[in-house]
This record gives C-alpha cells, sequence and structure tokens, in this order.
C-alpha cells in the first residue's frame, strides 16, 4: 500500500517464516516492509478456490487474539477453507497511522495471493483503525468495529459503500457504548449497531453470540 504522501507509504519487500506463539492455530509469518518487519499468522483458504479473505486486528496492546476469549482465532479456523485469514500485531500499537498501514499490508498480502473480496474486523483502538483503513482499497467489502473508540473514526461515513457492523457491550466501562453509538451516528448506510445488555469492553460474557453473529455477518457479507 503506498498514499500520496511518502510518510504515509508502506511496501512489502518479502515475506520470512515466523514461529507463531505456542497454542496458536495458522502460520507464522514476518511481513518485511519498508517501514519494518510485522508479525502476523494466517489461516489459509483452499489454494486456487478461495477469493474472500479476512485482516484481524486488536486493540492498543497489540496481539494476536482478538476480544471474547480469542475469538480471532478460533473464527479464522472455523471459517477456513471458504475464507482466508491473516491476523495482524501493529508494530507500533496505540500510533494510528501505523496501525493502519499494518493493516493495509495485510489487505496487500491477501490481494496479493488472489483475494478480491476481504473484511476488516478490529477491536477497541482497532475499530477506529479498521474504520480508518477501510476507504484505502477497493478489495476491503465489509468492516466490523467491535467495542470500537470514537477516536481515529470520525470518517466513518467514508466507510460507506461498504457494510459496517458496530459491535459495544452496555456494561463498556472503558469505552461506553456511547462510542459505537456515535459512530453509528456518523457513518451512512450500509451500518448495522448491535449492542450487548451484560457485556463489558472484552465481550467476554456475549462471546458465542458473538461468534455466532460474525461467522454470519461475515460470509454473507463475503459471499462465502
Amino acid at each position: 500500500m503506498t498514499s500520496s504522501q511518502d510518510e504515509f507509504s508502506i511496501q512489502i519487500k518479502q515475506i520470512d517464516a515466523w514461529q507463531a506463539p505456542e497454542g496458536q492455530a495458522g502460520s507464522g509469518m514476518l511481513i518485511r516492509t519498508t517501514r519494518g518487519d510485522i508479525q502476523a499468522i494466517a489461516h489459509h483458504g483452499q489454494p486456487g478456490t478461495s477469493t474472500r479473505g479476512i485482516v484481524w486486528v486488536w486493540g492498543a496492546m497489540g496481539g494476536f487474539d482478538g476480544p471474547a476469549d480469542g475469538i480471532y482465532g478460533d473464527l479464522a479456523e472455523q471459517l477456513k477453507p471458504d475464507v482466508t485469514s491473516i491476523r495482524i500485531n501493529y508494530r507500533d500499537p496505540r500510533i494510528l497511522h501505523e496501525s493502519v498501514l499494518d493493516t493495509l499490508v495485510g489487505v496487500s498480502f491477501l490481494a496479493g495471493t488472489g483475494h478480491t473480496e476481504i473484511a476488516l474486523v478490529g477491536h477497541s483502538f482497532g475499530g477506529a483503525v479498521v474504520i480508518s483503513a477501510a476507504p484505502f482499497s477497493e478489495r476491503v467489502k465489509a468492516v466490523v468495529a467491535l467495542s470500537s473508540q470514537t477516536m481515529g473514526a470520525t470518517k466513518a461515513a467514508d466507510v460507506s459503500p461498504r457494510p459496517l457492523l458496530l459491535v459495544h457491550g452496555e456494561e463498556d466501562t472503558r469505552l461506553p457504548p456511547r462510542c459505537s453509538e456515535q459512530i453509528y451516528e456518523w457513518a451512512i448506510e450500509p451500518k448495522e449497531l448491535k449492542l450487548y445488555p451484560d457485556a463489558g469492553h472484552g465481550l467476554t460474557q456475549c462471546k458465542d453470540e458473538l461468534r455466532e453473529l460474525l461467522s454470519g455477518w461475515l460470509v454473507g457479507k463475503l459471499g462465502a
């Protein structure tokens, strides 16, 4: 991905094998870019037949697991072989524009391997990351922001015409549900807002319902 300004450009130089943390499903990759190395875990779909992909990013501390007791890895495995997933660990967590670039590297990787319909999923800080990243690629067809912050998400209208799904727990004390409600107001159709009454920031209390929601929504929007 290269933007119009050099300070916001990034290119993939090469991809090396990398040992993912113990207990992680998928294949570890080290994506070497012009701005530094990005750790990633790939869950490969059926070679030559899967054209759908998902980029998963987490919060301001980085990492791979996502909320709701590691929902990212679980869903990435569940959606194989029809959907290829790549879970990205930011180079510089908490720096929005760098994390947006990391996410777009994930999009570029999927696009370069034949994927034409790509969804972005982010939690907390990552919600703002995926909302900011989506308009930069026509390959991005759907966006999910879980327990999202508002900083960095003010241009949510630019996600359209891609569908945007916002999810929040009503008992979130770190980022109150009003954050997703505000983003929903900024966004334009197609958009959806789902609030879980008893769930906190990590959405653990609604993990089963969330897994069902995300798997169905992502498959539906990607046409898998």
